[in-house]
C-alpha cells in the first residue's frame, strides 16, 4: 500500500509516482526535507484514484521504457489527469527536450514550436499536449540529461562514466557540441520551490530548468580537476548500436535521438528566474563530482533528512 515518509511539521500533502526512479526517488527526498507529507505510491497494490484524495499535489515520475512510450504514456497520462482532477491536486511533471526536434534553435524556450517528427518526440508532444488541454493544474517542469546519485540507467552512468577509471570520458557525440544537463537532486529542489507558489502559476506553467550547459570538453576538463588527473575524450562508436538495432527495439529508440549529441542546445533560464530568482544551483564541478562517485563505487544515496542539492559531498 502507499507508504508515508516521516510525519513532521508539514507544508502540504504530495503523492510521488514512480517514487523509486530517477526524478520521483529525487523528488520524495526533496519535499520531504522541506517539510512536506510525502506518500509513496505503490503500483502494484494501490488505487491511484484514492490514493490522490487530499494530496495538494501528484509527482508524475513515472517513465515507461523507450520501446513503452508509445503503448503505455497516454493511458498514464490519462490515470494521472483523471486523479487530479478528482482530487483538485496540482500534478508536477518532468519534461524534457525531445519535443522540440531535429531542426529548433539552439534556444530552447517555453515559446519554441514543438515540432518534432520523430516517434519518441511525438509522444512526448501529445503528453505534453494532453495536459495542456485537462483544464487541471500542472507545473511542467522541462530539463536536459540527468545527472544522478546513484548509477540510475542513464546516458552518464551507463555508458560515458564507466570508463573513467582508466582516465576516459566515452562521449556519444561532437565533444565540442553544448549539451543540456540537469542535476537530478537540484531539479528536485526546483519542482518543490514551484509547487510551494503554485498559487501564483498559471493553470499550465511550463517552465525550464536551466541546469548546465557543457561541452563534452567541458566535462572532461571538470571531471579531470575532481579526480585530479587527466581526462581524455574517446568518442563512442554508434555502430554496433546501429547494427544491433535491427534487432534491438531499444537500440532503435537510442538511435532515433542521436541527433541531441551532435545538435548544439541549451534550456533557457529566463521562465525559472523569474519564478525563482534566489534558487543557489549546486556548483557544476560538484554535481559532477556526485554523478561520478556512484560509477567509481564511492558512497551510497539513502534519503536523509536534510540531505539536497547543496551537500554534494554525501551523495552516492
Amino acid at each position: 500500500m502507499a507508504s508515508q515518509m516521516e510525519d513532521r511539521q508539514m507544508t502540504g500533502n504530495v503523492l510521488i509516482l514512480g517514487g523509486s526512479g530517477r526524478f520521483g526517488r529525487h523528488a520524495a527526498e526533496a519535499f520531504w526535507n522541506a517539510g512536506w507529507r510525502v506518500t509513496l505510491f505503490d503500483r502494484g497494490q494501490d488505487d491511484l484514484a484514492q490514493a490522490a484524495r487530499g494530496m495538494d499535489i501528484v509527482v508524475n515520475g513515472w517513465n515507461p521504457a523507450y520501446t513503452d512510450w508509445a503503448t503505455q504514456v497516454p493511458g498514464l497520462t490519462e490515470q494521472v489527469i483523471a486523479a487530479a482532477r478528482a482530487s483538485g491536486a496540482t500534478v508536477i511533471v518532468p519534461g524534457n527536450v525531445y519535443v522540440f526536434g531535429k531542426d529548433a534553435p539552439e534556444a530552447y524556450g517555453p515559446g519554441v514550436p514543438h515540432a518534432a517528427r520523430n516517434p519518441l518526440g511525438r509522444v512526448r508532444i501529445e503528453m505534453e499536449q494532453t495536459y495542456r488541454d485537462a483544464g487541471i493544474p500542472v507545473i511542467l517542469l522541462r530539463a536536459g540529461d540527468f545527472l544522478d546519485t546513484a548509477a540510475s540507467g542513464n546516458w552518464f552512468d551507463l555508458q560515458m562514466a564507466p570508463s573513467l577509471k582508466k582516465g576516459v570520458l566515452t562521449y556519444p557525440g561532437d565533444p565540442a557540441v553544448p549539451h543540456a544537463w540537469a542535476f537530478l537532486p537540484d531539479m528536485a529542489r526546483a519542482a518543490v520551490a514551484l509547487a510551494e507558489r503554485r498559487e501564483m502559476l498559471p493553470r499550465f506553467a511550463e517552465v525550464n530548468f536551466p541546469g548546465y550547459t557543457l561541452t563534452g570538453q567541458d566535462m572532461a576538463g571538470l571531471i579531470g580537476g575532481t579526480l585530479k588527473r587527466q581526462v581524455r575524450i574517446k568518442r563512442m562508436a554508434w555502430w554496433p548500436v546501429r547494427l544491433a538495432a535491427l534487432v534491438w527495439p531499444l537500440g532503435a529508440k537510442l538511435v532515433e535521438m542521436r541527433y541531441l549529441w551532435g545538435k548544439p542546445h541549451h534550456l533557457t533560464k529566463d521562465s525559472f528566474d523569474a519564478l525563482l530568482p534566489d534558487f543557489r544551483s549546486t556548483p557544476v564541478d560538484d554535481a559532477l563530482a556526485a554523478a561520478v562517485a556512484p560509477v567509481l563505487k564511492a558512497g551510497s544515496d539513502r534519503p536523509r533528512r536534510g540531505h539536497a542539492g547543496q551537500d554534494p559531498a554525501t551523495v552516492a
